[in-house]
């Protein structure tokens, strides 16, 4: 089984997502079920879909009262075959879709912050504007979230899953 460790730049800290539950994993994608590292009172449980190649992270959250949230976060993945291991490397520009709301691109304020400091490299910063870019393309010429769900629906356990 992989290890999942998640890479934060501002501020910087490697966490070990030791509780996440794989649900799924190939070349293309990796499906996991998880509850919030420390507890929250805004999310309680969630499902992500790391898109490898696109660089996508797409965690459906649901809190306490059953409302669903969908945070994109754009990543950079790295996996160390060594140590079967996969650091999903947080480029801090985030997507939030939320029912009834419009759509937010968030913290790109902090993504130049931290170029300016060289948190990032140049690449880093031009992969997370691409990705972040290519992200918003597939959501406004597609019926989102419903691509994420019928994705997440055929890559886990027969009869999909439940939040």
């Amino acid at each position: 089984m992989p290890r999942l460790y998640r890479v934060r730049y501002m501020p910087y800290e490697i966490v070990e997502l030791s509780s996440d539950r794989i649900l799924f994993r190939d070349h293309r994608y990796l499906v996991t079920s998880w509850d919030p590292i420390h507890p929250r009172n805004d999310i309680k449980s969630g499902i992500s879909c790391i898109f490898l190649d696109e660089g996508w992270k797409i965690n459906a959250m649901k809190d306490a009262q059953g409302n669903i949230t969908w945070y994109c976060d754009i990543v950079d993945v790295r996996y160390d075959a060594e140590e079967d291991a996969l650091y999903f490397h947080d480029l801090l520009v985030d997507v939030v879709l939320r029912k009834g709301a419009r759509l937010e691109v968030l913290d790109l304020d902090e993504l130049a912050e931290a170029y300016e400091q060289g948190l990032v490299t140049k690449e880093q910063l031009l992969l997370a504007l691409k990705r972040c870019n290519k992200l918003l393309q597939k959501i406004y010429t597609t019926d989102v979230p419903s691509w994420i769900t019928v994705m997440i629906t055929n890559y886990t356990h027969k009869g999909g899953i439940m939040l």
